[in-house]
């Protein structure tokens, strides 16, 4: 099994930043790709970002500019830089993982979430 475990997010004042972190650990043979989703109350869940085999980056088009994903491919952990955070940055941050594991099957996981609330 493969666990991801999130860290970062809080409370920040708008204009501020917050960096996320999520790193995968278990049964991995290797990363096929990680990125983060985020859902606010009300809205369905949307990507934020992705970072994929052969260095290849996704940002959305709302984050562009302020945020950036970048990857420590030795700890399989994935980061989320989040600059000139916005009130509507508020949301449930999730990280994903698509995983080779040891069998060389491809798995999706999901981490438990962290709460970013920006205050204007």
């Amino acid at each position: 099994q493969v666990q991801l475990v999130e860290s970062g997010g809080g409370l920040v004042q708008a204009g501020g930043s917050v960096r996320l972190s999520c790193a995968a650990s278990g049964n991995i043979f290797s990363v096929n790709a990680m990125g983060w989703y985020r859902q606010a109350p009300g809205k369905q869940r949307e990507l934020v970002a992705t970072f994929r085999s052969g260095n290849n980056t996704y940002l959305a088009d709302s984050v562009k500019g302020r945020f950036t994903i970048s990857r420590d491919n030795a700890k399989n952990t994935v980061y989320l830089q989040m600059n000139s955070l916005k009130p509507e940055d508020t949301a449930v941050y999730y990280c994903n993982a698509e995983i080779f594991a040891r069998t060389l099957r491809l798995f999706s996981y999901w981490g438990q979430g962290t709460q970013v609330t920006v205050s204007s």
